[in-house]
């Protein structure tokens, strides 16, 4: 199987966030990055299904020069090669404006499978890999926990995977409300978003972390007319306060009361 993996940078989680001036986005001079952590599931299971069938894991990314970070990372971890969407504007991109990059950069390389996290840890939106699905022409599945290929013996040349499996489908896992779980059976090329928790991550050893410098990140230009569908109007830093108001009278006038509060004062009711 030829599967690609769409990875995200983003702030790490210990970074206190600091806002620019208008705004808009956050200050980027003494910030740290890692690999964003659904991507990284989406990741492993990637590596998982190249071991078992066989194939090629190609990692994607669109952004700003420093992503190389988490792209080599990636290589070092097991990953084949990667594509690499290289412009500064895409630090803060929007879903729309980050799929329609990666399906640009995908577009001719007719991955089998994409596999992407459920949502990236900074915005949390949860539709860059629904977008690109779109983008991209082929069936969606999302908050994937378990992957089952299905196919055929593959002869010595043509298929997915030459000599191996040949595949035609997957079967996946959906994760639900309460506790529900949900099979689809899809045909193939499909995109799936994977979920945090579907296996556990491997780290990357010495022997891959040399074997990364050696592998090929191919830098792929932003591809023109791509326009955001969102526009961040403003952000704000969570206010930590804390206000006790007692409520006087007797039980069932307090009760009322705290009725009211609750309805017109925090709008919770």
């Amino acid at each position: 199987m030829k599967i690609a993996v769409c990875i995200k940078q983003v702030p790490t989680r210990e970074w206190q966030p600091r806002l620019r001036d208008d705004k808009t986005w956050i200050r980027e001079q003494d910030v740290s990055y890692e690999m964003n952590e659904p991507d990284a599931y989406a990741l492993e299971e990637a590596l998982r299904l190249r071991e078992t069938h066989g194939g090629e894991v190609v990692v994607c990314s669109a952004g700003p020069a420093r992503v190389q970070q988490v792209l080599r990372e990636a290589l070092a971890r097991g990953a084949d090669r990667a594509l690499h969407v290289e412009d500064d504007a895409l630090g803060a991109a929007d879903a729309s404006v980050s799929a329609g990059a990666l399906a640009a950069a995908m577009a001719d390389e007719q991955f089998d499978l994409v596999l992407t996290g459920l949502q990236s840890d900074d915005q949390g939106h949860g539709q860059t890999g629904v977008v690109l699905a779109d983008r991209l022409g082929i069936p969606h599945s999302t908050i994937i926990m378990e992957i089952q290929v299905q196919g055929a013996a593959g002869s010595a040349a043509g298929g997915p995977v030459a000599g191996g499996l040949q595949a035609s489908g997957v079967r996946v896992k959906r994760e639900l409300e309460g506790g529900w779980f949900q099979w689809v059976a899809m045909p193939l090329p499909a995109l799936l978003t994977i979920q945090s928790g579907i296996n556990q991550l491997r780290y990357a050893t010495l022997k891959g972390i040399m074997a990364a410098k050696k592998k090929d990140i191919r830098k792929v230009p932003l591809p023109a007319g791509l326009t955001p569908s969102q526009q961040i109007v403003a952000l704000a830093l969570p206010i930590r306060s804390k206000q006790t108001q007692m409520i006087t009278g007797s039980p069932s006038e307090a009760a009322r009361e705290l009725v009211r509060r609750l309805r017109e004062e925090a709008r919770a009711l």
